[in-house]
Formats: structure tokens, sequence, C-alpha cells
């Protein structure tokens, strides 16, 4: 076996042999995150879905909690109502993330309150208060969203 051979050989094997390594720190990395964290995350990723005007979409990943109580056509009514009239989003800064259990009028479950400063074409100052809950399939969606 020539040099070059044994030296490609090894760079496979090594290869090979880091794959499963860095999976498992990426799922240990992901694992240690903070629900905190999390819920923040599915945060701004559902509200990018709302805040391109997406809100149909952003019904379908809420969580079942929520789509239970509003329907898809209420929801899109809801935002066209109040998020059109704002105008573009400018800017959003996070304020707070809260984890909580219990929540007044929701069922007991894995909660956090994630609160923002934002900020509108129209509307230079409000409050956007985000409800990720922990929903049956292990995945944090939003359960509420209020603007102030």
């Amino acid at each position: 076996m020539t040099a070059r051979r044994r030296e490609i050989d090894f760079q496979l094997i090594s290869r090979f042999l880091l794959l499963p390594l860095l999976l498992a720190l990426c799922a240990a990395s992901h694992a240690q995150q903070k629900p905190e964290q999390l819920a923040q995350q599915s945060s701004d990723a559902w509200l990018g879905l709302v805040d391109s005007g997406k809100y149909a979409e952003s019904w379908q990943e809420a969580s079942a909690l929520f789509k239970s109580h509003v329907t898809k056509e209420q929801w899109q009514s809801a935002l066209h109502a109040t998020r059109d009239p704002l105008g573009k989003m400018l800017s959003r800064k996070l304020k707070s993330a809260t984890y909580k259990t219990t929540l007044p009028g929701a069922p007991d479950g894995e909660y956090v309150v994630v609160q923002y400063e934002s900020s509108f074409e129209h509307k230079q100052s409000t409050v956007e208060t985000i409800t990720p809950m922990l929903d049956k399939d292990g995945k944090w969606r939003v359960s509420g969203y209020f603007i102030k």
C-alpha cells in the first residue's frame, strides 16, 4: 500500500469516526438548551411567518391548543385587523422569556411567556407577547399572541 493510499484511507476512516461524534455533540448541545431558548427560537420562526403576511401558515404552525380554540379563518381575520394597520415590522428586541407550568385560563403544561419590544412602520412602540408551549409532538409551538 502506498503512502498516498494510506493517507486517503486514514482520512476516510477519521471522517467516519468523527461524524458520529459530531452528531452526538450537536444532539447534546440541543438537549442542553433551556426551554426559554427553544421557545424563543420557535417564537422567532413563527413571527417570521406573521411578519411576512403568511397568516394561514402561522395558524398551521401554532399549537394544537391554539388551533382547537381559533379557526384558521378567525385567525387570519384577526391578524388582518390587528397587524396590517401597523405596517412593516421595523425592529424587535427580546424583553423577557419566562418559563411557566401554569397560566390563567390554560391547562397545566410547559409554557414560556416571551415578550418583545417591537416597532412597526405605523406604531413606534409596542410590546408583543408570544406564548409558546411544549406541544404533544415535543416541539415548542405558539399558543398565544398579543400586541399591546
